[in-house]
């Protein structure tokens, strides 16, 4: 596939501007800020695949591994717990690790048995537990926060609960934007006075110079590009990607990439860029703020998947440049841990060797 690398966009001084004005200043720091938006979420779009087939082959494997080890030491550790030679603290001690274990285990995989397990070693109900931790979870999540999570949160993990609350503070926030929208809309069909008329005037006015802006970039364009009007077969190919790239660039107003390929193809030069007039340096600035906007978002998106997709919590911060790094951290860790487990699940088969290994646990 043909591409075209991009120019960067910026404003300059010449000869006969030493300063650049409040405006230009504002346009460059739009474009640096936009710039490296996208190169952010480029970093991620490009890292996330990298990352998925890596958690799959190496890490979620470990994962699995010591969920079935952990299961055989609840079962291991039950068994004894029924045989003779343990002393009665010795017993408390297998009790406790059971329920510990057993606990966790039906959290993470709402497993039956290992729910019947930890209420015959706890001396509690884990359904009943977890109801009343998450009736109690709910109502500090709804003082602290002011918003209704609703029912039916019984049963769910930390990370689900967040996730679930996350999406009641986004429905009840869009419900509250559309009020708001709805109230503005019946103010807007009482009578307007001579001052309300003349600002939505303007508006419109300053909306339609904008999209006036971005047209007159994208004509310019497609007038210099249009592949039906090249005969040369290897430049007709290399207008039709262009074109391409210039009509997704004009569908999102993408005016910084409009104004890259200009550059890019010669059509306008750096003079031209530093003689932008005022007004219209304020109509490509108004539509830079927007694109900002829409790329932020986009990031926030993409890095809210990211974690709802590997069970990290939305809370924690992540980056693109480090995310392998902690990967393979957390693959050592596992590894480590299967280790471990494997060794422990060892001493459990004979009681002599659990007694030893309930010993080590003190030291």
């Amino acid at each position: 596939m043909l591409t075209l690398k991009t120019k960067a966009i910026s404003i300059t001084t010449g000869q006969n501007q030493s300063t650049l004005s409040r405006t230009q200043k504002t346009f460059n720091t739009l474009i640096k800020k936009i710039e490296d938006k996208r190169t952010y979420l480029a970093a991620w779009q490009e890292i996330i695949p990298h990352y998925q087939k890596r958690h799959v082959s190496e890490l979620l494997p470990l994962i699995e591994s010591a969920t079935k080890l952990q299961v055989e030491m609840v079962l291991c550790l039950d068994r004894a717990y029924d045989q003779k030679g343990l002393t009665a603290t010795e017993r408390r001690e297998v009790a406790f690790l059971i329920s510990d274990l057993a606990g966790d285990l039906a959290a993470d995989l709402g497993d039956e048995q290992m729910k019947r397990l930890y209420n015959k070693h706890s001396g509690s109900n884990y359904d009943t537990e977890e109801s009343t931790a998450a009736n109690e979870m709910r109502l500090m999540f709804e003082e602290m926060m002011g918003v209704d999570l609703g029912e039916g949160l019984e049963g769910l993990s930390p990370e689900a609960f967040l996730k679930h609350a996350q999406e009641r503070m986004l429905e009840q926030q869009a419900a509250f934007e559309a009020a708001r929208e709805a109230q503005a809309a019946r103010r807007a069909s009482r009578k307007k006075s001579a001052k309300q008329i003349a600002k939505e005037e303007q508006q419109k006015a300053e909306d339609h110079e904008i999209g006036q802006s971005v047209r007159e970039v994208y004509r310019k364009l497609v007038s210099m590009l249009h592949p039906d009007r090249e005969t040369n077969p290897e430049e007709r190919e290399r207008k039709t990607t262009l074109m391409q790239r210039v009509n997704q660039a004009y569908d999102k107003k993408n005016l910084l990439l409009l104004l890259e390929l200009q550059l890019e193809l010669e059509h306008i030069d750096q003079t031209i860029i530093n003689n932008l007039s005022e007004s219209r340096l304020k109509h490509f600035t108004k539509i830079l703020k927007e694109q900002l906007a829409e790329l932020e978002q986009e990031i926030f998106y993409t890095e809210d998947r990211f974690k709802g997709q590997f069970g990290i919590l939305p809370f924690v911060r992540m980056r693109p440049d480090s995310i392998m790094q902690q990967l393979h951290i957390n693959t050592v860790r596992a590894e480590q841990t299967v280790s471990n487990l494997e060794r422990e699940l060892l001493m459990l088969q004979d009681i002599k060797t659990l007694k030893v290994w309930l010993g080590l646990l003190h030291n």
